[in-house]
């Protein structure tokens, strides 16, 4: 690709707040293939991205950089005839202590694969992320993409994490230029819907949302990157599981396409707590000077530490916030996916974590 299409791309978009212009699916699709490329000019590539986000990303500029972003992935199919792909934010979390490690052994352990994906850190938060939780509990997070799709069929497996680097390494390249440009980017919100690995019959997505704004965007480009359905959970710090206080707000499509929204409280679990989640645990501070106003001091090798010990006690069956909100997470996602009644999803799941099997599931991913 000429680098012809991404200097035309910038003087569309970086024209100022009167007269920048959007772009067409076509000419954002072949930017993003200019920023993969790998005589990508850096400066060309910040300049556009940052445009991009300053005057707002349209739909069809993120339909066209996300079809990029696939074509340069490795996407396969698996032998099984279903996954469930949790997409977390990949620059992790840092207000509270997250438990999506730990959900694909549980999906796994009630005959559900699981497919989870991500980086090690990436900004603009630069926080705790899944990777980083399952690699301090010695699970295997160094995978190719084939021997991922063979995890998902394995007995008393089922589940298997996926790094950026091993499906979509031109992306994965540009995390230094990511950390040096500072703010978010339209890849933040695209990386997330690449999708690595596919079932047969269907793939569904599980994905978390903040503003109002994103659950028409997140559902559109979950259709364009080709999954049978999406749940958007409204959930706390963007991740995929809901408040534990109040009404857990979700939208979803499923076989007919069409977007509803619906709601979900833990207490017609028997869940009740006033925390709206697991609360960060007593960590240490980093002397090093803040990346900038987002990232944070908390020093993550031992946030990572002390997450991983907490959701491994949530497997060993001890009550407390960490237990119950992998079992209203799962939950929601199982009621919808296997079209379910709520409370018949959340004894499935009560069931294989304290009968043990959701840690042995777990456990057999080293």
């Amino acid at each position: 690709m000429s680098e012809n299409i991404l200097r035309g791309a910038i003087q569309k978009v970086a024209t100022g707040p009167e007269f920048s212009k959007n772009i067409s699916e076509e000419d954002s699709y072949n930017s993003m293939l200019d920023i993969l490329g790998s005589d990508v000019d850096s400066v060309q590539a910040a300049i556009y991205l940052i445009a991009l986000r300053m005057k707002r990303e349209t739909m069809d500029e993120n339909i066209g950089s996300l079809k990029a972003l696939i074509d340069k992935s490795n996407i396969i199919t698996s032998s099984v005839d279903e996954v469930i792909d949790i997409a977390e934010p990949y620059n992790g979390f840092l207000r509270n202590t997250p438990m999506s490690a730990f959900l694909p052994a549980v999906f796994s352990s009630v005959g559900l694969p699981c497919v989870t994906h991500g980086v090690e850190t990436v900004g603009p938060k630069f926080g705790l992320t899944i990777k980083k939780i399952l690699k301090t509990a010695g699970i295997n997070v160094d995978q190719d993409v084939e021997s991922a799709a063979s995890a998902l069929s394995t007995q008393n497996l089922g589940w298997a994490y996926i790094d950026q680097e091993k499906f979509c390494q031109p992306l994965y390249k540009l995390v230094e230029l990511r950390t040096r440009m500072v703010k978010r980017t339209i890849l933040t919100t695209i990386e997330v819907l690449v999708g690595p690995i596919r079932g047969k019959s269907k793939t569904h997505l599980l994905t978390g949302y903040v503003h109002a704004a994103y659950p028409p965007v997140y559902s559109d480009l979950a259709k364009v990157s080709g999954f049978d359905s999406a749940i958007l959970v409204k959930g706390v710090e963007g991740g995929v599981a809901p408040s534990l206080r109040g009404d857990g707000k979700i939208f979803y499509y499923n076989d007919d396409g069409e977007m509803k929204e619906t709601k979900f409280n833990a207490k017609d679990l028997d869940i009740n707590h006033k925390m709206r989640a697991v609360p960060l645990p007593e960590l240490e501070k980093v002397e090093e000077i803040k990346l900038d106003e987002i990232s944070s001091d908390i020093n993550v090798e031992d946030f990572s530490q002390k997450a991983a010990e907490i959701g491994l006690l949530a497997l060993d069956g001890k009550d407390g916030p960490a237990k119950d909100t992998l079992i209203f997470t799962a939950s929601i996602a199982l009621s919808i996916i296997k079209k379910i009644q709520f409370t018949d999803a959340a004894d499935l799941i009560k069931k294989a974590i304290n009968s043990g099997k959701a840690k042995e599931f777990f456990y057999n991913a080293r």
